[in-house]
Formats: structure tokens, sequence, C-alpha cells
């Protein structure tokens, strides 16, 4: 406990080497949370230089412990990027996860209100404008792979197609195959997903 009270007052940012294990990991969860300041700069500056300044001051970038098997994500509506701390343990990736994550929020950013593909043409051409354009869909660092059961079956009401999720859906989620081919892209309510079993 001692270990994590002196943690806590650690500069944020400054690499920490442990031994592999629970309090580790714990120590390390402790020590990478929360803002990370020089990212969102970083962020500003590569929105501004590619023409989103507009969301500039918005975005902001966290390190967040809850993350276990992906190595970031982002969220458009809150401008938001999350990292794993553990990429810590990868000091090369860790540039590379927030641009990747930033290219959502730029490529988003660049088409509005319109529904894209989280890794599409429009993702793609963000990784490159922001330096990163090869990039992958996904990374292939060694963090812990957790499966969770898919115990809820949801329905398109037209085509039939099944969606397996772990949680229950909170708001209103369409069939996207359906509403692209009848109704160009947009939310239709003919085809909202229902939920047909509690279990699979």
């Amino acid at each position: 406990m001692a270990l994590l009270k002196q943690l806590e007052f650690l500069v944020v940012g400054r690499a920490l080497r442990l031994p592999i294990s629970k309090m580790a990991s714990d120590a390390l969860a402790l020590q990478f949370r929360g803002h990370d300041h020089a990212l969102e700069q970083q962020a500003r500056e590569l929105l501004i230089a590619n023409g989103a300044a507009r969301i500039a001051d918005e975005v902001r970038v966290e390190w967040n412990p809850r993350l276990k098997s992906c190595a970031g994500r982002a969220d458009y509506r809150e401008k938001r990027i999350w990292l794993n701390p553990e990429l810590h343990e990868y000091p090369g990736e860790i540039d590379r996860t927030f641009r990747h994550e930033l290219a959502h929020l730029l490529a988003q950013f660049r088409v509005g209100r319109r529904k894209i593909l989280p890794h599409g043409a429009e993702w793609r051409a963000a990784c490159v404008d922001l330096g990163i354009g090869d990039e992958k869909r996904c990374h292939n660092l060694s963090f812990p792979f957790i499966e969770r059961t898919r115990r809820l079956l949801y329905r398109c009401p037209h085509c039939k197609r099944d969606f397996p999720r772990v949680r229950k859906i909170r708001r209103a989620i369409a069939c996207l195959a359906c509403c692209r081919k009848h109704n160009g892209g947009e939310f239709d309510s003919r085809f909202r997903l229902r939920l047909c079993s509690g279990g699979l």
C-alpha cells in the first residue's frame, strides 16, 4: 500500500518499470491515469494543422486503466481519446496509437453527421494526413484477450440478421446494411434492432 501511495505523487508520463504482477499492474494503472496534457496539446496542433480547429480545444486525451485488451478508444461525441496504460510497456506504440485514435475524430469531423465505417476510407485518409498512412485496423501487441459471452441476441426485423451483444443496447440502433440499402445510410426506425433473447 505504501508503494501505491508513493506512486500517487509521481509525475505522469515518466516510465515505471516493475516486475509483471498484480501489484505492478495496479501501480502502473494508478500512475498513468487521467488527462495527458502533453498529448492533448499535440492533438490540438494536429487538428488545427488539418483544418479541424473548431474541435481542437474540445479534445481530451486520458489514460484509462479500464481498457484491457484494446490499445485505445475514441468517441467523437465526447471528443475524447482513451489510451491503455499498458502502452507504456511499448513506448514506440504510444504516438502511433494516439494518432490512430485521433484519426477517428478527424475523419468524423470531416464528414459531419454522416455515419462512416470505423476503419473505412475516411479514417484511412485521416491516418495519411496524421503521418501514419500504413496504419492497420488492429494492433498486434500482447495485451491479454478477454473472451466475453454474448448473452443478448438482437435481430433486424427486416433482414433477420442477428447481432449478439455482451451488454444491453441502451439507445436506438438500426441495422446499418438495411439503412444503407433502403434509406441512403440514414437511421430508419423500421430497421431498429429488437431484443430476441436474453441468452445465446
